[in-house]
């Protein structure tokens, strides 16, 4: 199953509405430093390594992040 342009949709957030949420995804036919894409619902992008989107679920997953779904 392929999503936008071709890449491989790994995880819709939010998913409660039809306003376009962000979504993961992966660009298998990116270079190795882009080939992790995620959307935002206004038709941005940022594309990141394997390595880096590793450090960010570990920034997650230690709570680094949890101020910012707080408000």
């Amino acid at each position: 199953m392929s999503g936008i342009d071709g890449l491989t949709p790994v995880a819709t957030f939010c998913g409660n509405c039809n306003c376009g949420c962000p979504q993961l995804f992966v660009d298998e036919t990116a270079p190795a430093e882009r080939r992790v894409v995620l959307t935002d619902d206004f038709g941005q992008r940022v594309q990141m390594s394997a390595d880096q989107f590793s450090s960010l679920l570990e920034e997650a997953k230690a709570g680094k992040l949890d101020g910012v779904a707080a408000g």
